[in-house]
């Protein structure tokens, strides 16, 4: 595959150029990046990372249906946060992970060898930035002197630094602390914190008592748009095309399948009890978590919108604003070697192959 060649050419001579180290990207000093190796082999084991986030792909977990059509075995393994997905990535621990715009940016911008092939969700007001009531907050400029919690290195992160600079607040007029979904809720709970930038669930649990403040949503509008995504490591994507064909596929489909039928998912439906199974949210709290994002289509994905341009501009822009920060050292020579529509590209083919067979049988 010519493009996967140039990708990985891209990467190794980034590779050799930089001394690449995790501390910036995921807060572990002196970890190197290890050769990534495919974990399908003898075995036939693919382990995946997933987050909390309330999309379609819980379905497709519970269903069971992408081993059925690759015959392999899925792990599929919880994280708190797209940075620890990255590390996770890095150490060689995992195949295909669920990261935000910001860790894969982080990631390219360390020369990481992933690759980003499906947009998970356009983020939206998925995201948002919550205070505590009684706490005299009202905007963002009253978080001087405040504690706000948000998962380091993660969208939020990254649209939380951008609210602060935006509100003329530094570094020393913020406490910020790096703490994962659970542990936001459960700081929350305790009245350890005193806002917080986060996703459902606990999002949800947090809002009950909070006002939002800004949203992610917000500041897309400004040129600060983000996404969850799904990435592979260059070693698995190139040993086994066919599994992330067949993924995309099954992908494409449970995303389909809510935009034609999304309003029917309520909480006592197949769906919905998957969806709160694999990311321990209420049933009743699902609905309204999945109305907050936005699922490109098959179609879309394949567009100058997302994986045929827009989301290796994102990830620059992206980049450019945590190397400002002092996030990341130095930016990538192309964040484009990073994305593929390959995947996507193939699944658009097969899909339209079937709808024609479809329409032709009597």
């Amino acid at each position: 595959m010519t493009i996967e060649k140039t990708r990985r050419a891209v990467n190794r001579k980034t590779i050799t150029r930089r001394a690449i180290w995790l501390s910036a990207l995921v807060g572990a000093a002196g970890a190197v990046f290890a050769p990534l190796a495919p974990a399908v082999a003898a075995e036939k084991t693919v382990t995946v990372a997933y987050q909390d986030m309330m999309t379609p792909i819980r379905v497709l977990m519970e269903s069971g249906e992408l081993e059925k059509q690759t015959g392999t075995k899925v792990k599929w393994v919880k994280f708190g946060g797209g940075g620890d997905v990255i590390r996770a990535m890095a150490s060689g621990n995992v195949d295909i992970g669920e990261a935000g715009s910001s860790p894969v940016a982080a990631a390219a911008s360390q020369g990481l060898p992933i690759t980003l092939f499906w947009i998970l969700d356009d983020i939206g007001d998925a995201e948002q930035l919550v205070a505590r009531k009684g706490t005299g907050i009202a905007s963002i400029k009253d978080l001087k002197g405040k504690t706000v919690a948000v998962p380091f290195v993660s969208t939020a992160h990254y649209q939380l630094t951008f609210a602060l600079q935006e509100a003329g607040l530094g570094a020393k007029d913020v406490r910020v602390l790096n703490m994962r979904p659970p542990e936001i809720a459960a700081a929350w709970e305790r009245g350890d914190i005193d806002a917080a930038f986060v996703w459902a669930p606990a999002l949800t649990g947090i809002k009950k008592t909070g006002t939002v403040l800004a949203s992610a949503g917000d500041f897309a509008g400004k040129g600060r748009a983000t996404f969850d995504g799904i990435v592979a490591t260059n070693a698995f994507m190139a040993a086994h095309p066919e599994f992330l064909k067949a993924f995309v596929r099954l992908l494409a489909a449970a995303d389909a399948d809510y935009a034609r039928s999304g309003e029917s998912w309520k909480a006592g439906t197949p769906q919905v009890a998957a969806i709160a199974k694999w990311t321990g949210a209420a049933p009743d709290d699902v609905p309204a978590g999945l109305a907050a994002y936005r699922f490109p289509t098959l179609t879309e994905q394949v567009s100058p919108r997302w994986l045929g341009g827009g989301a290796a501009d994102a990830l620059k822009a992206t980049a450019e604003f945590l190397k400002a920060q002092g996030r990341v050292p130095e930016l990538a020579p192309d964040y484009g070697a990073f994305v593929t529509a390959e995947f996507a590209k193939d699944a658009a083919t097969d899909t339209a192959k079937d709808t024609a067979k479809a329409a032709a049988k009597p």
